[in-house]
């Protein structure tokens, strides 16, 4: 019975951490069908807000500017940091290992304001001696440099789940170092690999602090672009843009939980037909 009662408790109190969490969010939403200019009455409803978001040509131009950064960054990223952390699984000694595990989790520890600024001093520096100037080059470049220890950590654990004897027995049987990797190393850690790409997707396309630092020229993101505006008074639109992020970053957990579900059949069945084949 005193089982029941703290599951119950458990519960309650998992729910209300949600509620808190959500309620924000579900605020936001819920006004920006408001018919009203404000966040304080709701007057009626309409889509004169979402109207207004996609006619504002600016801010569709930072949207796309916001998803070309993310999904490059991303991409290029998630080739990084896998073979990254192929490399340092195949290292000889655990203490390498264990040093460039830890100088990869300095960087996922350190704020993002040190980052940004840091950042900014060397592209300062380098536009001495470099053609390099502010705007999107630089912000795709910090997006990538901050991605590759999340995507590392993501397709870590991949590997080391992974049957070492598999390697081996395709090595014994002649495979090169190519096959080996495009055959058996990617194929089992495919769900770390898109893991790392939809986590680093996700950092660069809510990221603030770092690109604050290191925008210009024109160049914008979405994070940027609601704090410039949000200084002089948050609009509607806003709150329409919200809600259309929120429902993205919803479909791709959905599309993530998805690929997981997938990939967790596949495996129980090769597993099925091995020991059937045994």
């Amino acid at each position: 019975m005193s089982k029941i009662k703290n599951l119950r408790w458990s519960n309650l109190y998992v729910g209300l951490i949600f509620f808190l969490m959500y309620l924000p969010l579900f605020y936001l939403m819920f006004y920006s069908f408001n018919e009203g200019g404000d966040m304080i009455y709701f007057t009626g409803f309409t889509l004169d807000h979402y109207q207004a978001l996609f006619s504002d040509m600016r801010l569709m131009t930072i949207i796309l500017n916001t998803f070309v950064v993310a999904l490059l960054s991303a991409l290029i990223a998630t080739i990084i940091g896998t073979f990254g952390a192929i490399a340092i699984y195949y290292y000889r000694t655990n203490r390498q290992r264990q040093l460039v595990l830890n100088l990869n989790s300095v960087l996922m520890v350190t704020p993002d304001v040190m980052m940004g600024a840091s950042f900014l001093i060397m592209f300062t520096s380098l536009a001495a001696i470099l053609p390099l100037k502010f705007g999107f080059g630089t912000v795709l470049l910090a997006h990538i440099a901050f991605n590759v220890p999340i995507v590392v950590l993501m397709v870590l654990p991949r590997l080391y789940e992974m049957n070492p004897s598999m390697i081996m027995a395709a090595m014994d049987l002649g495979a090169t170092p190519s096959q080996v990797l495009s055959r058996i190393i990617l194929p089992s850690i495919k769900s770390g690999i898109f893991a790392g790409y939809f986590m680093a997707f996700t950092y660069s396309l809510d990221d603030f602090a770092v690109t604050f630092f290191i925008t210009g020229n024109g160049f914008s993101t979405l994070s940027v672009e609601v704090y410039s505006r949000a200084r002089t008074g948050v609009s509607l639109e806003i709150n329409a843009l919200s809600t259309l992020m929120f429902l993205l970053a919803l479909g791709i957990v959905i599309v993530y939980y998805f690929l997981r579900i997938g990939e967790q059949k596949r495996t129980h069945n090769r597993q099925r037909q091995a020991r059937g084949d045994l």
